[in-house]
Order: C-alpha cells, then sequence, then structure tokens
C-alpha cells in the first residue's frame, strides 16, 4: 500500500483513539456529577436529541423518579436539577455517537478511495466488534442502577465497561501504529518486550482499582496520606473483601501505585540502555514520556486522595477537576506504555516478518 495512504488511516485510527480517551473521560465527569442514571432507557438510533418540550422533558424526569437514586437521595431534586444531571449523560452517550459516526463515515471514504488492503479487513472486523461491544457493556451497567436496591451503578460493572474502553483504546493505536512507525525503526529485546507486556498487565490491574475506587466513592473513606487515616495497613484487610471494601481497594490501589513506580524507573533505565546499544533515536524518544507521566499521576493520585473532604454534592471542585486529571493521565500512560510495547519487538514478531 501507498504509504501516504498507510499515513491517512493511522492519523483516523489516532483520532479515534483522542475521542475513546475524551469519551472516557466525559464518563468520568457524568460519574462525578451524580448524572450517570439520570436518562434510563437505552436509545441508540432515536435517542440523538434531548427532550424538546415540557411533556418530554417530565416524561424524562419521571423515569428517573421511579429509581432509587431519586427515591433515597435526590427526591428534593426540581425538573431543573434534573436537566443539569441529564445533560452531562445526554452529552456522554452523543459523543458515542459521533465517535460511531466518525468510524463509519472514515470506513467508509477509505474503502471507495481504496486506502484498504487484505490485511486490514480482519482488524478492522475486530475493531467494529469490540466497539459494538463497548455500548451493550455501558448499557448494562447503567441498568445495574436502574432499581431500588442500588443508588449508583454496580462497581464491578463500571471498572468492565472502563477496562473495555481501554482495550478498545489500545487495539486502536496498535492498528494505527502498525501503519505509522516503519519495521526499520523497530528494535528486537525478547525480555524488554516482555517486561513492558508485564508492566502493562500490571497497569491494567491498577486501572481496574481505579475503577474500583470510583465506583465505591473509596477515596472519601480515607482523605489521609501516606497513611489509610491513622493505619498503614487498614484491619480490614485480614477480614473482609479485597474488592469491595472501600479501605481495602484505596490501600490495594495505592501499593500498586508505588509497584509500578519502582518498576516503571527499573524499566526506563533498561529501556535507555538498549536504545543505547541498539542506536535507536526512536525508543530513546518513546521510553521518556511513561517516566514523566506516571511521577505525574502519583503526585496526582496523592492530591486527589488529600482534597477528598472536599466533595459537595452536586458541585464540581478540586476534587472533581484532579480525579479527572488522574484518570486522564491514566489512560495516556497506557497509551505511552503501548508505543513502547510496539517498538520493541520480540524474537517471534521478528521471525515472522522476516
Amino acid at each position: 500500500m501507498n504509504s501516504k495512504k498507510q499515513r491517512a488511516v493511522a492519523w483516523w485510527l489516532l483520532a479515534g483513539v483522542i475521542m475513546i480517551i475524551i469519551q472516557t473521560l466525559l464518563g468520568g465527569v457524568t460519574r462525578l456529577t451524580g448524572s450517570g442514571l439520570s436518562i434510563t432507557k437505552w436509545n441508540p438510533l432515536f435517542g440523538i436529541l434531548p427532550p424538546l418540550n415540557a411533556r418530554q422533558w417530565n416524561d424524562a424526569f419521571e423515569g428517573y423518579k421511579q429509581i432509587g437514586q431519586y427515591k433515597f437521595m435526590n427526591s428534593a431534586y426540581t425538573l431543573s436539577d434534573f436537566k443539569s444531571i441529564f445533560f452531562w449523560e445526554w452529552l456522554h452517550r452523543e459523543w458515542a455517537r459521533s465517535l460511531f459516526v466518525v468510524f463509519v463515515i472514515g470506513f467508509i471514504y477509505f474503502l471507495v478511495k481504496k486506502y484498504f488492503d487484505r490485511k486490514m479487513i480482519r482488524p478492522f472486523i475486530i475493531l467494529f466488534l469490540l466497539g459494538g461491544l463497548q455500548g451493550l457493556i455501558g448499557w448494562v451497567m447503567v441498568a445495574s442502577g436502574l432499581n431500588d436496591e442500588h443508588l449508583y451503578v454496580d462497581h464491578i460493572k463500571l471498572s468492565i465497561h472502563f477496562i473495555s474502553a481501554m482495550i478498545l483504546a489500545c487495539y486502536t493505536l496498535w492498528f494505527a501504529l502498525q501503519l505509522l512507525i516503519p519495521d526499520e525503526q523497530r528494535v528486537t529485546d525478547k525480555k524488554l518486550h516482555a517486561d513492558t507486556l508485564a508492566l502493562i498487565i500490571l497497569l491494567f490491574i491498577q486501572l481496574t482499582y481505579g475503577s474500583f475506587m470510583a465506583g465505591l466513592k473509596a477515596a472519601m473513606s480515607a482523605p489521609s496520606w501516606p497513611k489509610i487515616n491513622d493505619d498503614w495497613i487498614p484491619k480490614s484487610m485480614l477480614t473482609d473483601s479485597y474488592i469491595s471494601n472501600v479501605l481495602n481497594v484505596q490501600f490495594i490501589h495505592r501499593g500498586i501505585a508505588y509497584l509500578l513506580l519502582v518498576f516503571l524507573v527499573w524499566w526506563f533505565v533498561k529501556t535507555i540502555r538498549t536504545a543505547k546499544e541498539q542506536h535507536s533515536s526512536l525508543l530513546l524518544k518513546t521510553s521518556m514520556w511513561p517516566m514523566i507521566l506516571v511521577a505525574l499521576q502519583v503526585a496526582l493520585g496523592i492530591f486527589t486522595v488529600l482534597t477528598a473532604n472536599t466533595i459537595q454534592p452536586g458541585k464540581f471542585g478540586t476534587f472533581e477537576i484532579l480525579a479527572e486529571l488522574h484518570q486522564m493521565v491514566a489512560m495516556i500512560l497506557l497509551m505511552a506504555l503501548m508505543v513502547n510495547l510496539y517498538v520493541v519487538k520480540s524474537e517471534k514478531q521478528a521471525a515472522l516478518k522476516g
């Protein structure tokens, strides 16, 4: 395929990655503003427009009044209050629709212009299947809170929704990198490739616990650092669940963060050495970003926890801004590591190319 055509497709895919990250951040705003359950119906085709008249707004509000979040938390809400939370959930879903449109229109355009080759057929099928699955998981997550038993969505389903979005972003990025980075610019190092993959797996575990933190609103349980309230290790670590107890979840989330920081410093030193040995200017550049990002991420995590006691329901303040930045940097860190995983080939990948 013509390299110019490859680059055009690659930049389109990278635009999709950016849109997925923005979509995830909008999901974070939706959660932080308590807006996620405001739209109680899943209407992917005809839900493009928000309510346009008083009757439609009243119907939407009546739907919200039937669930536990309204009955037991927000029963004082007026229609004006409801409109403010409805906006964020509507925007979140609208961005998802625009993401779908960008992919479909781009796909049709490049197909008609013959920018694709046969090797792209399977990746595109997988890409569209992952996108459809992500939308379905999102609705299953929302549906978990549309009852009288729960005031919020299930935190495990929330984490599945977030992790599936990150898998979609990683896959799209990998597809783009295959078109954007010439194979001769990559280096071969089986051990470093395995270490980078292990680091990504550890980060995915950390992201899962970050989702648990968000879904359980666990930051408020211990707005302190370096201790968890007055303890270095919560007493509940010996007696309670590691995925639903708020103190345990926060302790594990912090612990993995420290482990990631240490692992990444070691990985960085090793990667710089490999880049110099193999005279790879590309690897020298790509290895810098994870180190910068993880330091920023740890700092943001600490300040986010320390400001958890400033949370005021219905207001978007310091904690919420820091929480969004914390989530954003985590996603960019994952993308940066994926780039390094692509740049450093395993011996098996090199043999397949050969």
